[in-house]
């Protein structure tokens, strides 16, 4: 049986500019600014949440199932996911866009300027449940946009299926009817630590409310590891020491989702997941972009033993 991954799949562009942006923006005349920023070094990357997710689900072995929608210039990104053994069934090219892109512009002090064209994303509800002829054992619906993740949620949810419900930087898009739904459909739920509290803001479902409404509540906390709450308690996952120095946060999340759902598909218990997750989050962390990091089965074990001092159970 496969893991379904709903999300997004995108371009980014990442553009450094080796002044600080102040040196080029008068603060008093925002109103009609017009500057250029000279970018010396750029590149391009795959990603979006599906396909981070996909990529660690696949270093782990796996052959997850990606469902998304993209555009016409996709063709170098379906050439990557076929190299790493992926199929493409499910990602649908939606004729006269381009797949989603975000433009990212950082200065020399770390600052940063985006810019996104959610292109194809914008037609997500093109894809369905019903079209997924595999029998699916978890899915995660990580940000599709707002209406396509409604759907994704919902037709998972009258099929039976177990899934994570994964707002991200989507959770301000939803109402808060919305996310009550949302949650009351979803088996798992998984945050990092703001979007908890703009679940309590924006739904009035602080943790103790939304534990008490899945199977898992997951909340990542960065350098604080993670909580797993479920009808058991709370599993406390301390953080996994860096595999090599701190380069890049951005995927750190995705990475540790795919771990999520290889422990949820095995069976393996919270504690092992939970630690599992970490172990793949810091390995990523050390790495420039948010697929250009590997892993095997022999360097995870080594660090979850150098992390936890316990042997990998798997």
């Amino acid at each position: 049986m496969a893991i379904l991954v709903c999300g997004s799949l995108a371009y980014d562009t990442l553009l450094s500019f080796n002044n600080r942006f102040d040196s080029q923006i008068l603060p008093d005349q925002l109103h009609k600014i017009s500057t250029t920023f000279l970018v010396p070094s750029m590149r391009r990357e795959f990603g979006g949440c599906s396909g981070n997710i996909a990529y660690n689900l696949a270093l782990l072995g796996e052959s997850p199932l990606v469902m998304a929608t993209v555009g016409e210039d996709f063709a170098p990104y379906r050439t990557h996911l076929k190299r790493l053994g992926l199929r493409d069934d499910h990602i649908t090219t939606i004729p006269g866009q381009f797949t989603a892109q975000c433009f990212i512009i950082s200065d020399r002090d770390g600052n940063q300027l985006m810019a996104f064209h959610p292109g194809a994303f914008d037609h997500s509800t093109t894809n369905h449940m019903r079209d997924v002829a595999e029998p699916i054992e978890v899915a995660i619906v990580a940000p599709s946009g707002h209406d396509g993740c409604l759907q994704h949620c919902r037709e998972l949810a009258e099929l039976g299926v177990p899934f994570v419900f994964d707002p991200g930087q989507e959770l301000p898009l939803f109402s808060r009817d919305e996310l009550n739904e949302l949650v009351e459909l979803a088996t798992y739920v998984t945050l990092n630590d703001y979007e908890s509290e703009l679940m309590r803001e924006r739904a009035g479902l602080p943790i103790e409310a939304l534990r008490r409404k899945v199977e898992a509540l997951v909340v990542t906390r960065g350098s604080q590891g993670s909580e797993i709450y479920t009808e058991d308690g709370v599993h406390r996952i301390p953080c996994a020491p860096l595999a090599g120095a701190p380069v890049d946060p951005s995927g750190c999340g995705d990475a540790y989702r795919a771990g999520l759902l290889y422990g949820l598909k095995h069976g393996l218990d919270w504690q092992v997941t939970g630690r599992l997750a970490n172990v793949i989050g810091a390995v990523k962390v050390a790495s420039l972009g948010a697929q250009n990091h590997f892993f095997d089965w022999d360097r995870l074990a080594d660090l979850y033993e150098q992390a936890y001092g316990a042997a990998w159970p798997g």
